[in-house]
């Protein structure tokens, strides 16, 4: 073999080896570029069932505050209510008294 061809193998080797060396770079950055895609996707299931959370928790709330709203008008009737009867209480005592004592 000449010096030649013994360069030529040698480099042929070394090209080989740089070959299988990017090869397994390239499938390593293969399997990470997967790996980062199913964690995106991962992390954007975990976001929409966040926010589907949040929109069940917002619908009971506007729930919980109609609810109290409507709490909060019967109370307002009742008390209107409370304080028609408590003038109608009072003009009755204020009647009674007032003919009471003109009547002697």
């Amino acid at each position: 073999m000449t010096e030649q061809e013994k360069i030529n193998a040698e480099t042929q080797k070394q090209l080989a080896m740089q070959d299988a060396k990017f090869n397994t770079f390239m499938e390593e950055m293969r399997d990470f570029k997967t790996e980062m895609r199913d964690r995106d996707n991962q992390r954007a299931a975990e976001i929409r069932e966040l926010r589907q959370d949040m929109k069940t928790m917002q619908a009971n709330l506007d729930a919980k505050i109609d609810g109290i709203g409507k709490h909060v008008q019967n109370l307002t009737v009742a008390a209107m209510v409370g304080m028609g009867t408590a003038v109608i209480g009072i003009g009755a005592i204020a009647v009674t008294v007032m003919y009471s004592v003109f009547s002697r």
